[in-house]
């Protein structure tokens, strides 16, 4: 999952990336919905977009990603009934409560140092075994990921990685 800011940076990331997550906080909601129409009509892979359900339904997208302290799973699969639904979650427990709200995916970390974080301290890619192992649902790492951590990533059990620095 590659989580970019414009739609430029997202078609330029979409092939090397298996989903993209539209992630743009310091835009108004207007301006978030215009580059999640461009991104989703122009993409080749599935477009989630961050914390705005409303966003993702204006533009299409094919459903969300919760940060840890957003609306619970319950509301936001009210609103996107067919969509994917995950969130990002920093420990097990907050893993295993998104699972059991219904959500279809967790984005765990800071697995390692993250210069887009640098003041998050990085739990470590035996947090990220203990989380995909007591759980069903795919974890996908996040954190300071390179590609010389990827065996790393699904040695420790996660279905994947989600990325900034990876697709620039």
């Amino acid at each position: 999952m590659a989580i970019v800011s414009t739609a430029e940076a997202g078609l330029r990331a979409a092939p090397r990336a298996t989903i993209l997550q539209l992630r743009a906080a310091e835009l108004s909601a207007r301006e978030l919905e215009r580059e999640a129409v461009r991104l989703v009509a122009s993409s080749p892979v599935p477009v989630l977009v961050s914390s705005r359900c409303d966003v993702a339904l204006a533009a299409g997208a094919a459903g969300v990603n919760l940060p840890e302290r957003d609306i619970g799973i319950e509301f936001a699969r009210g609103l996107i009934k067919h969509g994917l639904v995950g969130r990002s979650v920093h420990s097990v427990a907050a893993a295993r409560r998104a699972e059991i709200e219904g959500a279809d995916f967790v984005i765990f970390g800071s697995v390692w140092r993250s210069e887009s974080h640098p003041d998050i301290e990085p739990v470590g890619v035996d947090a990220l075994s203990r989380v995909a192992a007591v759980v069903r649902i795919p974890v996908l790492a996040i954190g300071g990921v390179t590609e010389g951590r990827m065996a790393e990533v699904y040695a420790a059990g996660a279905a994947g990685y989600a990325a900034i620095g990876l697709f620039k």
